[in-house]
C-alpha cells in the first residue's frame, strides 16, 4: 500500500507524543495529540508542495498547523528551490510592519539547524511607487535559463547575468528553501501584500503528470518529515531554552540562524496559579524596531491560542506606561489589566520577545527585566497599576478584535 509508510509514521509519532517528558496530565496529552494532527497536515502539505522546477509559495505554519514557536503576528511562506536555477519572485508590498526574505541550505533536524545563506528585508530591494517589485534569485554564474529568459524579456537584462545587483540575489551552494515572512504589528490596520514565484526556465510549460511510483515516494517522504519535525522541535527547546534559569529571560541577541535585522530574548517559566510574572521592556519605537512582539509558547514549542486569548502582544497592541516601558503581566488569574498575558492553564511554557527590521543593534538596556510576585501584590508593586485597568467589556472587545483580525488575515 502506498500509504503504509505514512500510517506507520503516524502510529510512531503518537508514541513519541505520549512519551514526551512534559506530558503530566490528560490535558497535556490532548494538546500533544492536537499538535500531532497539525504535524500530519503540515507533513502532507509540505511534501506535496515540493517542486523545485514548478515552485509555489505554501503556508509554512498557521493556527492549525503550528511549529517551532510560531509567531502569532507573522504569515510564513516557503518555496523549495535548487542552487543551480534562476527564480523570479514578483509581488506587491502590503502595509505590514515587516517583509523579509531568507534562503536556507536545508531543513531543521534533531541534530542541527539549517544555515541562513541570505537574509534581508524590503529595505534592500527596489519597490515601485505602486508597491510592486520583482526579485531574482540565481547562482553566482550566469546560467543558460536566466540568459535565455533575459534575452526574451529585454536585451539589456542579460548583461546582469548571475551577478548580484538591485533586486538580484545570489543563491549560495546548497540553497534549498526560500522563506518569506510578513509581520503584523497593528492587526486591525495593516494589510498583507501579494507574492508569487516561478522558475525562469519553466514559465509557460507544465510539469509531467504524476505516476504511482512518484506518489508512493511522496508518502515515504511525508512519513520521514512527520517524525523528523516532531523529534526536532521537541529537542530544539531543550538546547536553546531549558538550559536557562527558570523565570528569566536573556538579553537581546541576534536570532541564531535567523534574519539579519532580527533580535530576540527568550526564556521559560514555571508559575503557580497564585503567582504572576511581570516582564518589563522598553518600547523600542518604530524608528528603532517597526515590529516588537511578546508571546508565550507551550511545552510543545508552539504558540498558545492567540485567536481567542491574549497570549501575545505587539508594541502597537500593548498599553505602554508613561515611562516608555511595556509591562507584561503573565498569569493564570485575570488581574483586570490591559497587558495581561493569559497562561490558559499552562503552568510551564516558553517566553519570547522579537524585534524586527531594526535600525541599530540592541543592548542589555533594550532588553527585559523579569520579576515574579504574588497575584495579590500586583496593585502595590506594579508601577502605573491603575492606568492599566481594563473592564470586562473592554477585554471582550479586545478578544473580538483578535478573532476578527486573524480571520481576515487568513483570507488575505
Amino acid at each position: 500500500m502506498a500509504t503504509e509508510p505514512f500510517a506507520r509514521a503516524i502510529a510512531e509519532a503518537e508514541e513519541i507524543i505520549r512519551s514526551a517528558p512534559h506530558v503530566r496530565s490528560e490535558r497535556d496529552l490532548a494538546e500533544g495529540l492536537d499538535y500531532l494532527a497539525g504535524g500530519i497536515k503540515a507533513a502532507l502539505h509540505m511534501t506535496w508542495a515540493y517542486d523545485r522546477d514548478f515552485p509555489f509559495f505554501a503556508a509554512s505554519t498557521g493556527p492549525y498547523a503550528k511549529l517551532g514557536l510560531d509567531n502569532p503576528d507573522t504569515l510564513y511562506f516557503h518555496a523549495y528551490i535548487r542552487d543551480d536555477a534562476e527564480y523570479v519572485v514578483t509581488g506587491r508590498r502590503g502595509t505590514t510592519a515587516d517583509l523579509s526574505f531568507q534562503v536556507l541550505n536545508g531543513d531543521y533536524s534533531p541534530a542541527r539547524s539549517p544555515d541562513s545563506l541570505t537574509a534581508f528585508d524590503d529595505r534592500d530591494i527596489e519597490i515601485a511607487p505602486d508597491g510592486s517589485y520583482e526579485l531574482r534569485f540565481g547562482p553566482a554564474e550566469s546560467t543558460a535559463e536566466s540568459t535565455a529568459e533575459s534575452l526574451a524579456e529585454s536585451p539589456d537584462e542579460s548583461a546582469a547575468g548571475g551577478k548580484a545587483g538591485p533586486n538580484r540575489f545570489t543563491l549560495g551552494p546548497g540553497a534549498a528553501m526560500l522563506i518569506v515572512r510578513e509581520v503584523f504589528s497593528d492587526w486591525d490596520a495593516e494589510r498583507p501584500g501579494e507574492i508569487r514565484i516561478h522558475r525562469a526556465a519553466t514559465l509557460g510549460s507544465a510539469p509531467p503528470p504524476p505516476d504511482v511510483d512518484r506518489i508512493s515516494r511522496r508518502y515515504e517522504v511525508a512519513a520521514r518529515m512527520l517524525l523528523g519535525r516532531l523529534r526536532t522541535f521537541l529537542a530544539f527547546p531543550e538546547r536553546h531554552y531549558l538550559t536557562l534559569p527558570v523565570n528569566t529571560m536573556t538579553e537581546p541577541r541576534p536570532t541564531p540562524g535567523g534574519l539579519a535585522t532580527q533580535y530576540s530574548s527568550v526564556g521559560h517559566y514555571d508559575l503557580d496559579d497564585d503567582q504572576v510574572m511581570v516582564v518589563t521592556v522598553p518600547a523600542a519605537g518604530r524608528d528603532v524596531a517597526p515590529y516588537q512582539g511578546f508571546q508565550l509558547g507551550s511545552m510543545w514549542y508552539v504558540s498558545l491560542d492567540y485567536i481567542n486569548h491574549q497570549t501575545s502582544l505587539t508594541a502597537d497592541q500593548a498599553r505602554p506606561d508613561p515611562d516608555g516601558k511595556i509591562r507584561y503581566v503573565i498569569g493564570e488569574r485575570d488581574p483586570g489589566l490591559a497587558n495581561w498575558i493569559e497562561r490558559t492553564g499552562h503552568r510551564r511554557g516558553y517566553l519570547q520577545i522579537r524585534w524586527q527590521r531594526l535600525t541599530r543593534p540592541l543592548g542589555p538596556e533594550d532588553g527585559p527585566e523579569v520579576e515574579v510576585m504574588r497575584f495579590e501584590d500586583l496593585p502595590a508593586r506594579l508601577p502605573y497599576h491603575d492606568r492599566q485597568r481594563m473592564s470586562p467589556g473592554e477585554w471582550a472587545a479586545r478578544i473580538a478584535a483578535r478573532q476578527t483580525a486573524v480571520a481576515r488575515r487568513m483570507l488575505g
